[in-house]
């Protein structure tokens, strides 16, 4: 029998809906705005109604394999299952990447705003206590992360909704560049060359991450095979209206808006729209909503290694350790910490890029998973069996894949050699160790708290 300490089954779909907009943070429209406006020249209705089209099918995808392997793993689980063990690994690999970037994202947004609030005191100063903060939090446990994530949302969907009524009053009051709310051209391209705008559209995927992280927690959700896949489609459709909408009114109000700071233009935005009430404002809720993402993302990497560790892929003494008092993956989350001081070194731009590498890569590979698993393996081929496991998520590869292409070729380098050093890794450890995979995790029970 084994007494080793397991994650706890605790959490519902509304908890899961909150994780998940937490880890994507509502307000990471304008985390990365400047980013994103520069990517996508400008036509950001556009750049975000293209990245949920291409995450909606994968958002499917996710939905499918969540129920064919409820446990932790994400991409990772599913392209070894579906496909290979090894291809498994590299695609977890990959997403390893876009999880372990995640949380220095979260940090360095707090220092870099927590800065423009307090200038006398450096980002750096502001890492290295978000970073405390968040590893103190997650080993504490799951509950209170879901807990505080609820109301961090509420909080952040309640500034986008007032930041939305400031433009319209603009609008109907004769102060911004439009007088009408109705307008065709926020979805007209213009002058600006659609590649541009698929560029941005890349790159924006970023900022629906979050339904796929909710993925790594299936082990502790109640009834995963139906709670997981209903999140995944509330997180991806509630986020969608939001940046589509803020984009839209943002567009229209304000066409000629300039900056000269990539990293806090949104700043900027938000001091156009409402002035020092509405940005004094802005900061707050920024604050509350980078430190939930931060806690949102460390729980999901250290989850993912935790997955990682339990199969031997990775040390599995140190990584599938579980505290007996807390239930909490607490050494992946000391070592998460430890690396995400990296955010004193790094600029926010090139954590963004990194993410989207390991997202897109994991994303390519999931829809093809559900391929392989239902279509070619269970042989679902009927006519409407077809359009569900073989075009729905060929489109999907297809067009994450495409989107993967277009991120600038310093980040494919870096990504592609980020893949090399994991293959080193695997061809070592194939050839000085057992099997790769020593346990199928789907055979272990985990009990219920």
């Amino acid at each position: 029998m084994n007494n080793q300490p397991a994650l706890s089954k605790s959490l519902k779909v509304y908890q899961i809906v909150f994780l998940g907009l937490a880890w994507m943070t509502p307000m990471i429209f304008f985390t990365v705005y400047g980013v994103a406006y520069d990517a996508a020249g400008g036509q950001m209705v556009l750049a975000y109604l293209i990245a949920f089209l291409a995450i909606f099918f994968t958002a499917y995808s996710y939905s499918r394999m969540v129920k064919a392997y409820p446990i932790a793993g994400s991409a990772y689980t599913y392209t070894k299952k579906a496909i290979h063990p090894r291809l498994g690994f590299l695609v977890g690999w990959a997403l390893l990447l876009d999880y372990i970037f995640s949380p220095i994202i979260a940090i360095l947004t707090f220092g870099i705003f927590m800065h423009t609030e307090f200038p006398s005191i450096p980002v750096y100063v502001w890492v290295i206590v978000m970073n405390i903060i968040l590893a103190l939090v997650n080993i504490v446990g799951i509950k209170s992360v879901a807990r505080i994530s609820g109301i961090s949302v509420v909080v952040q969907i309640l500034f986008i909704s007032l930041f939305c009524l400031f433009i319209i009053k603009d609008i109907a009051t004769g102060q911004a560049s439009s007088s009408t709310l109705f307008s065709l051209h926020p979805f007209l391209a213009s002058d600006i060359p659609f590649t541009t705008i698929f560029s941005g559209a890349a790159l924006i995927c970023f900022c629906f991450l979050g339904f796929d992280a909710v993925t790594t927690m299936a082990e502790e959700t109640i009834q995963p095979e139906k709670t997981i896949p209903t999140a995944i489609f509330l997180i991806v459709c509630i986020a969608a209206v939001m940046y589509i909408a803020i984009s839209y009114f943002t567009q229209i109000a304000y066409p000629g808006f300039t900056f000269t700071n990539p990293d806090n233009a949104a700043y900027t935005l938000v001091k156009l729209v409402g002035g020092n009430l509405l940005s004094s404002l802005f900061i707050t809720v920024l604050i509350i909503a980078t430190f939930t993402q931060g806690v949102s993302s460390v729980t999901s990497v250290t989850r993912f290694l935790y997955a990682l560790g339990r199969e031997s892929v990775l040390p599995q003494k140190v990584f599938s350790y579980i505290h007996p008092t807390f239930k909490t993956p607490v050494v992946n989350i000391l070592l998460v910490t430890a690396f995400s001081f990296l955010g004193m070194f790094i600029d926010l731009n090139t954590a963004v890029t990194f993410v989207s590498f390991g997202a897109l890569t994991a994303f390519t590979f999931v829809n093809v998973s559900v391929i392989a698993h239902f279509y070619i393996k269970l042989k679902k081929r009927s006519f409407t069996e077809t359009i569900l496991y073989l075009i729905f998520p060929l489109i999907g590869a297809a067009f994450i894949g495409w989107l993967l292409t277009l991120l600038n070729k310093d980040t494919l380098l870096i990504g592609v050699a980020w893949l090399t050093v994991g293959f080193l890794y695997l061809f070592v450890k194939s050839r000085l160790s057992a099997p790769f995979v020593k346990r199928d995790p789907s055979k272990v029970t985990v009990p219920q708290k």
